[in-house]
């Protein structure tokens, strides 16, 4: 199995978001290891709040090619299972999200004006760009509010032990828009909502996207200290 001997603060740095991945499978054990290791994220008083559903193969595409379907259905209403970006974007919040856009359309030579392939290289998070393994998160809709922060450290510590055994991850809010369909193909129960998706897999090191290394802002930047 795949294993890298880099330190914590490497693992850290070193994760970002991939946009295309290798056909190179993932094993099921390997799977299970790294969703054993994300599981001791801490929740409040241990609910453990994560439903996660795997999807690989046909079924996987499958998936893709309903939410594919629906993406070209005008009638469709874009409708996320929460409120994931704002209605009006503020600074500095705007600016970061346009460097964000601009960055990856000129690693793939994308024009601003080119609408048609930016929509196409957005419809690639459906295809879970191309990742052998893509991800599906649940969670209860009794549970409150609260169990979505339980939900974020349980998110990045699955994508940094992935890190840490060679793999790569992209987090996706994409494919809330699509509940409907997921719920459905995978046979979720509506009690549950759909978080996020997640693509997974080994990174294509060729491909121009997979350059995208968007800055950080300092700690001294965001941070107060009280005495």
């Amino acid at each position: 199995m795949p294993q890298t001997s880099t330190s914590f603060a490497d693992i850290v740095r070193s994760r970002h978001s991939i946009r295309r991945f290798l056909p190179r499978p993932v094993e099921r054990d390997l799977l299970l290891e790294l969703l054993d290791l994300a599981a001791c994220a801490p929740s409040g008083v241990n609910t453990q709040p994560w439903k996660v559903y795997i999807v690989t193969g046909k079924r996987k595409e499958a998936l893709t090619q309903a939410i594919l379907e629906e993406s070209r259905n005008p009638t469709y209403e874009h409708r996320g299972e929460y409120d994931y970006y704002p209605e009006k974007w503020a600074e500095p919040y705007l600016s970061r999200r346009r460097h964000t856009g601009y960055a990856l359309y000129s690693l793939l030579g994308i024009e601003k004006k080119d609408t048609e392939r930016m929509h196409a290289q957005w419809a690639r998070n459906y295809a879970f760009f191309d990742a052998p393994v893509g991800l599906i998160f649940g969670l209860d809709r009794s549970l409150g509010q609260g169990s979505l922060i339980d939900y974020g450290g349980f998110l990045q510590t699955l994508m940094l032990a992935a890190r840490a055994r060679g793999l790569d991850t992209c987090l996706q809010a994409a494919f809330t828009e699509y509940h409907p369909s997921i719920h459905k193909l995978l046979d979720i129960p509506d009690t549950q909502m759909i978080v996020c998706g997640m693509s997974m897999g080994y990174a294509d090191l060729d491909a121009p996207e997979n350059a995208l290394a968007l800055p950080r802002i300092g700690a001294r930047e965001f941070t107060r200290f009280y005495d």
